[in-house]
């Protein structure tokens, strides 16, 4: 395929993968009229470097600057891995724009896939602006991969498709909010374009967050579907999560840390205190699931089912890091193969599941209409 050779020709890709995962310009000009795809970039606190080895020093504000070949391939990488989730994300919920339960979350599922949208061609614009012939390549193959057919985007959660509303409340308020510790990871960045990119695309993430949250407690609120189905999409989404924070005692964490490249969740406020650099993944991980567990809270504030959603145990389901492959309960129960054989279908949704879930959806009161919960 010819390579791009202007952000111009990249706009045009753009414009047949619009058209490939149905978000045409109809629907962006009803929910979003008059939107324009930009770059947007948030003030930085400070120009300063505060934690790795390069601390103290001026954020870099060219990929030159950058004094190690390693570290600009590194971040290239974290560049494109950030970009591509960005775009897969609306390849997978490219069904929901045909079954929306209400205007209003027709409306929110728009705002949401064009902002992702954004997000993407925010991460392509740092690459081809900054990053040469590389970084062209790289944003041309991130609008030629796909979470769908191919499937081929870069990480496996991404290519699994979000067919219905209670999935894709789960993925906004889990997937998403994984996000938002990645993205508030890399607004620490020693390179302030990509800093202060995120600092932005956090603030729409905020949106995104609060769609899935407000989605699964107007579905709890409603009472209408069994607490046990609910579950497994929260058992689904949250166990998907924990495996994006990567592997345990990474190398690769550690030395984007050395570097200055991608810093710890709360490095600003702990800036100047040592971080265990061994433990770097583990830790964001850890502040996730627990953070998730406030989110399950606040859905039980309003569930109309003595049965309650509970948070999985952090081993359930793992595909990534320490307890990839082992069988753990959502109890916390070490399980046989055998054991794990039989109890799966009990905590992860099936066809079976779908097909209960497509008749639940039949009635229009199986989610509780917006600002009409209980608390």
């Amino acid at each position: 395929m010819t390579r791009i050779a202007t952000f111009d020709d990249w706009m045009d890709l753009l414009g047949q993968w619009q058209q490939d995962i149905g978000l045409d310009r109809d629907l962006i000009d009803r929910y979003m009229p008059g939107y324009a795809f930009e770059a947007k970039y948030g003030e930085l606190a400070t120009d300063e470097i505060y934690f790795g080895e390069f601390q103290g020093g001026r954020r870099w504000q060219k990929v030159l600057e950058i004094p190690d070949q390693r570290m600009r391939d590194a971040l290239l990488n974290m560049i494109v891995y950030q970009g591509d989730t960005e775009f897969a994300s609306n390849e997978q919920q490219r069904f929901l724009v045909n079954n929306a339960p209400s205007e209003y979350d027709l409306a929110s599922l728009v705002r949401i896939m064009v902002e992702e949208t954004r997000h993407g061609y925010q991460m392509c614009r740092l690459l081809i602006d900054h990053f040469g012939a590389d970084g062209k390549i790289e944003a041309q193959k991130m609008l030629e991969r796909r979470a769908f057919g191919k499937r081929n985007r870069l990480l496996n959660a991404f290519n699994e498709d979000v067919t219905h509303w209670l999935d894709f409340f789960a993925y906004t308020n889990f997937m998403d909010r994984d996000g938002k510790f990645q993205l508030t990871m890399l607004s620490h960045s020693g390179f302030a374009p990509l800093a202060s990119s995120v600092l932005a695309m956090l603030k729409e993430e905020a949106f995104h967050m609060g769609t899935g949250i407000s989605g699964l407690r107007r579905i709890a609120a409603a009472g209408a579907i069994p607490v046990e189905l609910q579950q497994k999409y929260y058992n689904k989404w949250i166990s998907g999560s924990l495996d994006l924070f990567g592997t345990d005692h990474s190398s690769s964490a550690q030395w984007a840390y050395a570097w200055g490249i991608k810093g710890r969740v709360d490095e600003d406020r702990l800036a100047g205190r040592p971080a265990d650099r061994e433990r770097l993944n583990e830790r964001a991980r850890e502040q996730f699931w627990q953070e998730c567990g406030a989110t399950i809270e606040r859905v039980n504030a309003v569930n109309a089912s003595p049965t309650k959603i509970y948070l999985p145990d952090l081993r359930f389901n793992r595909t990534i890091g320490e307890y990839a492959g082992e069988r753990w309960s959502t109890d916390g129960r070490r399980l046989t193969e055998d054991e794990w054989e039989a109890y799966a279908p009990s905590v992860l949704p099936g066809p079976h599941d779908e097909e209960r879930l497509a008749q639940y959806f039949k009635n229009p009161a199986w989610i509780a209409p917006k600002g009409k919960m209980v608390a």
